[in-house]
């Protein structure tokens, strides 16, 4: 092997530590992950550093934090990897005419669990050749960072060279059961939550957004119970512990059985929208493509859930 090509290698092993070690956060964890010493991550890291002519990362005793050219310089690594990441894998179709392929998927706990598993084993079903990883997470993840090549989330992030897919509108109702209004007064107007018992999620954390006829409003509340399943927070609103924004599909049945009750009727929430994200060098991959022309075929018409 040629000095060259060697030393094109080393720097590849080079800058995925440095991506891992951004990743994680930690150079043990870094270490742990790429199954090698500390020290040799350290050493990459340092290889790296004297190939560009700057410093990376800079590590306390708080932790270690990316220096501005190490933050400038992420997307572009990142690109890197996600480019020979294409090379390597093989798009083809297979000679009977059938997709290959693997495809990693992040997609939300609670409506992955009620719907989309059922959508993603259909599509595996009918493309027997691709492999699907799906990692459930309910938190904004950009699939470039995280090596993901399709993200489902319904969150407003966006990120560069990533494709954002509108799939369909994602209802959200706030609510409460009618004994909490036993001991609270009725909220009158979005500004009345600041004295209510909030339950949270990760969709809207503490910040609930609303439509006025003055225009948008957004109110930071107080949140008494937070989680990242829907499902857990609409126990915990069943039971009277306060109001609290959840999915129209979890809470429609409860709504017509009086279970529940919805709250601030004339003020309706802002518009999500439940979508795709794929890393924009991962949309001609035919895996891939298929599977994001699969959801939007069944999702687009009419979302998965009864209407």
């Amino acid at each position: 092997m040629s000095a060259r090509r060697r030393s094109a290698i080393n720097t590849i092993l080079n800058i995925n530590a440095f991506l891992v070690v951004a990743r994680l956060g930690s150079f043990s964890a870094a270490a742990r992950e790429l199954n090698v010493a500390p020290s040799v991550v350290t050493k990459r890291i340092t290889r790296l550093e004297e190939r560009v002519h700057t410093r990376l990362i800079v590590r306390s005793t708080r932790g270690l934090t990316l220096t501005p050219a190490g933050e400038r310089l992420l997307p572009r690594f990142l690109r890197v990897v996600a480019e020979l990441d294409e090379l390597l894998i093989d798009t083809s179709t297979s000679s009977e005419g059938e997709i290959d392929g693997h495809v990693r998927i992040k997609s939300p706990t609670t409506i992955t669990s009620l719907y989309l598993g059922a959508l993603f084993g259909e599509f595996q079903l009918n493309n027997p050749r691709v492999t699907l990883e799906v990692v459930l997470m309910d938190r904004s993840v950009n699939p470039l960072e995280e090596n993901f090549d399709l993200v489902v989330g319904a969150r407003a992030a966006s990120y560069p060279n990533v494709v954002d897919i509108p799939l369909c509108t994602y209802p959200q109702t706030l609510c409460c059961a009618p004994a909490y209004f036993r001991t609270k007064p009725e909220p009158r107007h979005p500004g009345d939550l600041i004295d209510h018992d909030c339950l949270t999620t990760v969709l809207f954390g503490t910040t609930w957004p609303f439509e006025t006829p003055r225009g948008a409003v957004s109110v930071e509340v107080r949140s008494r119970f937070h989680a990242n399943d829907g499902r857990v927070i609409l126990e915990g609103v069943r039971r009277g512990l306060g109001v609290a924004i959840l999915p129209r599909y979890l809470v429609d049945e409860d709504l017509k059985g009086g279970r529940l009750v919805p709250v601030l009727d004339a003020f309706p929430l802002a518009t999500y929208w439940l979508k795709a994200l794929v890393p924009r060098i991962k949309m001609d991959r035919p895996a891939v493509r298929e599977l994001v022309a699969f959801l939007k075929a069944r999702t687009q018409s009419a979302p998965p859930w009864p209407i």
